[in-house]
């Protein structure tokens, strides 16, 4: 077992571990302890009362952030006809059609989203086992499969997140860098998690949110009152 290293444990012996902490507290907390060279994404971790073992209570979803993720995400947009150029138009860095699927096919990665449109996604789909696992397929319920591909690389680049529970309840997302202003990290935190809340499947019975921390890329998490959402924080 990895022994945690000596910043880590500073950082962590900067928090209170049994306490829940109001967002902005935290946020704050997050920003204060952070020690890594680079500028840390920051993430979230929510702990939900589903079962993602049945399909009606699997939740996902995808939100634009108020004040984006900080970094641009180059987009590969699959499309034919005069879609090509409005993707160029859009600033997707690579468009095509079944010359992109066969790049793809043949290993190359060099792009963070990909969109596609409904009449490709035949030649699409036999790249399940390539984009499927890194969360790069496109699906018409997180909006990059469509026609309007435009707005969907529009989106994208100003920050758009997918969240989505994994096989043990919880759903990992970032929401920002630790050089962010604590407001904008504050700020996206809420419209992450209310799209998290809005998704609740019907048939979710009992608490909806167990439990949320955050943490930047390798800070410790800090737990965060749930209860503090809604208020000014």
């Amino acid at each position: 077992m990895s022994k945690a290293g000596k910043n880590y444990v500073k950082a962590a012996g900067e928090r209170d571990s049994g306490k829940l902490y109001r967002l902005g507290e935290a946020v704050s907390l997050v920003q204060k302890i952070a020690y890594a060279k680079f500028d840390e994404t920051v993430e979230i971790s929510m702990k939900l009362g589903v079962d993602p073992r049945h399909a009606d209570q699997m939740v996902r979803g995808t939100v634009v952030l108020p004040n984006g993720l900080g970094k641009s995400k180059r987009v590969a947009v699959i499309a034919s006809g005069e879609k090509v150029k409005e993707a160029q138009d859009a600033g997707a860095e690579e468009v095509g059609g079944e010359d992109i699927v066969e790049k793809i096919a043949g290993g190359w990665m060099d792009f963070d989203a990909v969109v596609a449109t409904p009449d490709l996604m035949r030649s699409v789909g036999k790249l399940g086992k390539v984009l499927g696992p890194r969360g790069l397929m496109p699906n018409p319920k997180t909006g990059t499969v469509t026609f309007d591909v435009a707005k969907a690389v529009k989106e994208i680049k100003a920050g758009k997140v997918e969240f989505r529970v994994d096989k043990t309840g919880i759903i990992h997302a970032p929401f920002g860098r630790v050089r962010f202003e604590e407001k904008s990290l504050i700020e996206n935190a809420r419209a992450l998690i209310d799209a998290v809340i809005r998704a609740k499947p019907a048939s979710s019975k009992g608490k909806y949110v167990r439990s949320i921390s955050i943490s930047s890329t390798m800070g410790p998490g800090i737990w965060v009152d749930e209860t503090s959402i809604a208020a000014s924080a």
